[in-house]
């Protein structure tokens, strides 16, 4: 009975230790964002820089980590990991872009849209696994993105489409990681996700970056760990957690960004149409995750994307 209750006790604590790893990772890509517009008007730094930065420290985070342990790259196919790291980047890209040019609450709540295209794509790409439910929920999710781009006036801010646009991005990162998970170890997809990601930000934005005075780096460097510390957050975590666990965890995002907004940065409060919007996103984002792991239990053949 003891050795029972001992058991159940470290079950307990490992889940608690997933459940505060994927939370923290919320909280820690919230940050990032934040820094972002703290910055803005004390330094002169383009969005760009900033997922620079963050790509920049996550590949020397990882290099370093291969280092320590001994590990070695092995790529297989290629395809896979160029599709997830031009994906994740032009979606981190847009994300950042959309912190820049609209509230800090509407673009962390668009970019969490993504697990509703990835549905969508999904109806399109697993044709025996299509869902005539969770295409509801999308349904009504995207009823909550219309309140979100237009609470008041009902027509949508262009400035909103690089919040739209960092969500439909994630969606097809998201599958390609998915993809990738099947023949790679999360430090080669980290590798090049990272490494070349900071290429391709560097070749396009390379007239927005420069060498920071003390300040620009406080910012540029912040803001990096933020990111980074998400990312290994929440891999770290989901070891622990039920991938509906993680992915309702992750949401969490949503209404940081609702509540914390007005307090952190200064942005003007929701209004009750973007509450609502927020909270349908929530909902939708919960009720695919529950209902992604049903099909992944009656297909065990062929999983659906997961983070």
């Amino acid at each position: 009975m003891q050795q029972s209750s001992t058991t159940h006790n470290r079950v307990l604590s490992r889940q608690a230790i997933g459940w505060l790893s994927v939370f923290g990772s919320a909280f820690c890509f919230y940050l990032a964002t934040a820094t972002i517009r703290w910055a803005a008007g004390v330094v002169d730094i383009d969005s760009s820089y900033f997922v620079f930065g963050r790509f920049l420290l996550g590949f020397i985070v990882v290099c370093l980590t291969m280092l320590a342990r001994g590990q070695r790259l092995k790529p297989r196919n290629y395809h896979f990991l160029i599709g997830r790291t031009v994906s994740n980047t032009i979606a981190v890209f847009c994300f950042y872009k959309a912190v820049e040019v609209v509230s800090l609450a509407e673009a962390n709540i668009l970019n969490m849209t993504y697990p509703l295209f990835v549905a969508l794509f999904s109806w399109f790409m697993v044709k025996d696994q299509r869902d005539p439910y969770a295409i509801a929920i999308v349904g009504i999710a995207f009823c909550g993105v219309w309140l979100i781009l237009s609470p008041g006036d009902m027509s949508a801010s262009l400035h909103s489409l690089w919040g739209v646009s960092s969500g439909f991005c994630a969606a097809w990162a998201m599958i390609y990681l998915n993809l990738s998970r099947r023949h790679h170890d999360s430090q080669t997809i980290l590798f090049f996700m990272f490494g070349l990601g900071s290429v391709i930000i560097y070749l396009f934005f390379r007239s927005e970056i420069f060498w920071p005075n003390l300040l620009e780096f406080k910012y540029l460097f912040w803001c990096s760990v933020a990111g980074v510390l998400g990312q290994y957050l929440l891999t770290y975590g989901f070891l622990f957690v039920t991938a509906v666990e993680g992915s309702i965890i992750s949401s969490t995002r949503i209404l940081l960004a609702a509540l914390l907004g007005q307090l952190l940065v200064g942005d003007p409060p929701l209004a009750a149409g973007g509450w609502i919007g927020a909270l349908l996103i929530f909902g939708a984002d919960a009720a695919l995750a529950w209902r992604r792991a049903s099909l992944n239990r009656s297909h065990p053949g062929g999983r659906l994307p997961v983070r």
